[in-house]
């Protein structure tokens, strides 16, 4: 009904017609080696990466592309979307947010890809939920909690027993 397969064009994302995958990304180029720095110094040295890759390998199960951070939501929908989560009781080892403000590329990429025009977008195990209003109406209706529990990335309780039982 609301999810659409986030992986279904990653074995050959140009012959799908699909925008590429993203959470995949080619390795970050080394840096340059700065003139000023002996060539013994690691820091400087070519093969270094400018920065690592924000993008998780493989990807925990709950992931929310959003503006901001969740402890700094940059908008009132991130916001809420982050609350909704928090309030269902998600893992948060089982939880991933990836700040769309700060990569232009994945901002629009993942708007392309998921085919939604809106920013947060949560994914549940590499599907395609929804954005925030679609999340507020499953939290409303409770089909939020009983999805986030068939797929267990609930933080357990106090006894072993995740949260909504």
């Amino acid at each position: 009904m609301w999810s659409r397969s986030l992986f279904s064009a990653v074995s050959n994302p140009e012959a799908s017609g699909k925008p590429p995958d993203p959470w995949r990304c080619a390795p970050p180029p080394p840096c340059a080696p700065r003139p000023s720095c002996p060539p013994s110094r690691p820091a400087c040295s070519p093969t270094r990466r400018a920065r690592p890759s924000r993008r998780p390998s493989a990807p925990p199960p709950v992931v929310l592309f959003m503006k901001g951070t969740p402890e700094t939501p940059q908008c009132g929908f991130s916001r809420a979307s982050i609350q909704i989560l928090g309030l269902q009781g998600v893992d948060p080892s089982k939880f991933a947010a990836f700040n769309v403000l700060e990569d232009d590329e994945l901002r629009s990429g993942i708007k392309e890809f998921s085919d939604w025009p809106t920013i947060p977008q949560l994914y549940l195990e590499k599907e395609f939920v929804g954005g925030c209003d679609i999340l507020v109406s499953m939290h409303q209706d409770g089909s939020l909690a009983k999805m986030l529990e068939e797929k267990n990335v609930l933080a357990a309780m106090e006894g072993g027993e995740s949260e909504s039982k």
